[in-house]
Formats: C-alpha cells, structure tokens, sequence
C-alpha cells in the first residue's frame, strides 16, 4: 500500500480503539449476577450483536436509546426484569470502556503525518466521554448522532468527503468491523484497513459476519505505525 497517497486516517471507535467487548462485559455482567442469572462472555456478546442491529435498523434513533433498547431485549432473552436504573448501565458505562494497550501511543504516532477523524457509531455526548480516555485532539468528528443513522449505511462516509475536502483516494478508512465499516468504504471507494483484532468472537468480533476484503489486515495499531514507518 503506498501510505503516501493518503492525507487522512478516518477510524471507526469502538472495537478498533476502544475494547467495547470488556466495556459491555463490565457492564453487563454486575447486572446478571444482581438478577441471578448465570451465563458465559460470549453468549452475552453474542446477544449484544444480534440486537444492536436490530435496534441499530429502521428509523433512526439516538445511540442511548440503542443501548437501552439492547439491554431490555438481553433481558428479555435471559428472562428477568429490568428495573428503570438497570436500563442505563450500557450507555452508562460508555465513558469507562477501555482503550486497547496501544491505542493512545499509536495515535499520536499517526498524528505526525496525517489528519485523524472519527467515523463512529456514538452520540456526541457519549463520544466526548470516550475523547478524555484517547487525549487525541481529532481533525473531524463524525457520529450516527450528526448524521442520522448507523453504519453500514453510507452517512458517515458522505459526511466524511463533505467536511475534510478530501477525495475518497487521499482517506484510508481504519476499522475493525468488516460488517459496519469495510463492506461501506469499498462500496464508496474508499482504500481500508482492517485492525484485526483479537476477539472473543472469533472472525467476525463483536459485529455480524461479511464478505469484504480489505486492502490491508494489521493486527493492531501500534502494526499499522510501524509499517509506515512512524
């Protein structure tokens, strides 16, 4: 790939900066064990993508309100009530996930060269939370919030191409979920790279499954800056 052609990195947030699935676990797990309810990581991960999506589909309707209607359908699924307080741990808990070990020095690594934006899945208010943790004063950012819907639908991308003054040749798009964000860029244009994560979820991580092939795969970030030699 030659790095040179691109002027702006954009990234997806949760999953590729951010560890979302020890993030919702965290969440989730203290709200099980409060109702008695006794399952595995993966199958509470697997639940959270089933119906985020379905949340996530249809009329547009703020990340909150996402989550909120997340947590209702896992307990709904698990078979216990929600009390009103237990609908909020999920976006609740937003500004305390994690980011991944190399995140924060890879980033200001990638900072020296080029434009760093967020194309993400968030309100603005719960990514403002999550901005404390990266210290990274980004370019542009973009939320479902600003747009009015969800990736993989093509807002975020348009918005992108609109607010940096950049063609889609000079932006390589750096994500994780092959489902909400690869199988988007290519369909636009866009050149991308997949952070492959390590996952619970092994092949897909915490999003459903999808035929893409990136123009790169890296492992993490902390890779990414070392191949263009930063």
């Amino acid at each position: 790939m030659d790095f040179g052609r691109f002027t702006h990195l954009t990234f997806d947030c949760y999953g590729t900066l951010i560890d979302w699935e020890t993030g919702i676990l965290n969440a989730l797990r203290p709200l099980l064990e409060r109702h008695d309810v006794a399952t595995g990581d993966e199958e509470i991960l697997r639940l959270y993508i089933r119906f985020e999506a379905q949340q996530e589909s249809g009329e547009y309707r703020p990340y909150r309100q996402v989550l909120q209607g997340v947590t209702e359908q896992i307990a709904e699924a698990l078979h216990f009530t929600l009390s009103p307080e237990d609908r909020n741990v999920l976006p609740d808990s937003v500004g305390q996930w994690p980011p991944f070990a190399d995140t924060v020095q890879a980033l200001r690594r990638l900072h020296r060269r080029y434009k760093l934006v967020i194309l993400s899945n968030i309100d603005d208010d719960l990514f403002a939370e999550t901005q404390r943790l990266l210290g990274i004063p980004f370019d542009a950012v973009i939320t479902a919030r600003q747009v009015g819907s969800y990736k993989p639908a093509h807002g975020h991308f348009h918005a992108a191409l609109e607010r940096l003054g950049a063609p889609c040749e000079a932006i390589l798009h750096v994500a994780q979920s092959l489902y909400h964000d690869h199988v988007p860029a290519q369909e636009l244009g866009f050149a991308s790279v997949w952070v492959n994560r390590p996952s619970r979820l092994a092949g897909t991580g915490l999003s459903l499954p999808a035929r893409v092939k990136p123009d790169l795969e890296v492992p993490d970030l902390k890779t990414l800056a070392d191949l263009m030699k930063l």
